[in-house]
């Protein structure tokens, strides 16, 4: 039987101070939907580098809104996260050295990293002048309990 796709959504402004609001949103959408509190955990990591990195876009204007929409169907879980600053190309980022980072205590500049490690699909796209969106997916797996309706 095919389940029904769910879609929520809410929208921040561009600001770390609403950082607590979007990961209580995240992980509550991934608990009923039936993850572990392992995946919850990454999930909610992931969306929030996602969104950290939108200061970035919008360079740390404090008034900007963030979209997050969650769509819940067969399984997937997928986080879209959009604003409406400057894009970035992630496919021009380096693999981060992490022993070096660590050494030289160095903070930042893993999130996309992070994100790919965490989630089991990253796709960026931007439409020029209007918007960007990260899309994260996280597939329920067979180990995790189905999802609660």
């Amino acid at each position: 039987m095919a389940s029904v796709a769910k879609k929520i959504s809410k929208t921040v402004l561009s600001t770390t101070d609403h950082l607590l609001e979007v990961r209580d949103f995240v992980s509550e959408a991934a608990r009923q939907f039936g993850f572990n509190e392992e995946d919850i955990a990454n999930i909610v990591l992931a969306v929030d580098e996602a969104c950290t990195n939108i200061k970035h876009s919008y360079q740390y204007a404090p008034d900007k809104e963030i979209v997050i929409a969650i769509l819940r169907n067969n399984g997937t879980f997928e986080v879209k996260i959009k604003d409406n600053g400057k894009s970035f190309n992630p496919d021009e980022l380096t693999t981060p050295d992490l022993k070096r980072n660590l050494s030289q205590h160095r903070r930042g500049g893993l999130g996309v990293y992070l994100m790919r490690k965490l989630m089991d699909k990253v796709e960026y796209s931007f439409v020029s002048g209007h918007n960007n969106e990260v899309s994260l997916v996280k597939y329920l797996s067979k180990k995790t309990p189905s999802p609660r309706k």
